[in-house]
């Protein structure tokens, strides 16, 4: 049974930062894409961030580029979502995700596990 759980979720203020976490078992990290996705209240699930199986390729959301980083740690069997420089618009729920394909797609519905979610809330 395969299980994301996310963690370093919180309460900051605009300009802080965060270190999202998301700790696979039952699966490898490094057997497929990861992606991050975030959803607000009333909006759709949007990509965020995206690692490629092999760690040579990230790819991020126009809206968060320059700010956020996404890397793996192979050994921990984890997926980082480094968030720097927040602002209020990025409060939402954020969700890491695992697809068995090697590549990053932005969209939802092409990966295949999910985890609970962690609240980031940034005040102005």
């Amino acid at each position: 049974q395969v299980q994301l759980v996310e963690s370093g979720g919180g309460l900051v203020q605009a300009g802080d930062s965060l270190r999202l976490s998301c700790e696979a078992s039952g699966r490898s990290v490094s057997s497929g894409a990861m992606g991050w996705f975030r959803q607000a209240p009333g909006k759709e699930r949007e990509f965020v961030a995206g690692i490629s199986r092999t760690s040579s390729n990230t790819y991020y959301a126009d809206s968060v580029k320059g700010r956020f980083t996404t890397s793996r740690d192979n050994a921990k069997n984890t997926v980082y979502l480094q968030m720097n420089s927040l602002k209020p618009e990025d409060t939402a729920v954020y969700y890491c995700a695992g697809r068995n394909g090697w590549a990053v797609v932005a969209a939802a519905r092409n990966y295949d596990y999910w985890g609970q979610g962690t609240q980031v809330t940034v005040s102005s």
